[in-house]
């Protein structure tokens, strides 16, 4: 599985596989890293904002 496809899946851009076993941690910690993804990508707009103007 690529990186770019998990970023895809975090983000609710891709579907994710149905055949994947889908336990409660694994449902939390891949609520925790969209949280972080959003968060940073927040931050990286936020920066060019400043930067920018």
């Amino acid at each position: 599985m690529g990186i770019l496809k998990q970023f895809a899946e975090y983000l609710y851009i891709k579907k994710r596989d149905t055949d994947e076993p889908r336990t409660k941690f694994t449902k939390y910690m891949h609520g925790m890293n969209r949280i972080s993804i959003i968060m940073f990508i927040i931050a990286l707009i936020i920066m060019l904002f400043k930067l920018l103007f």
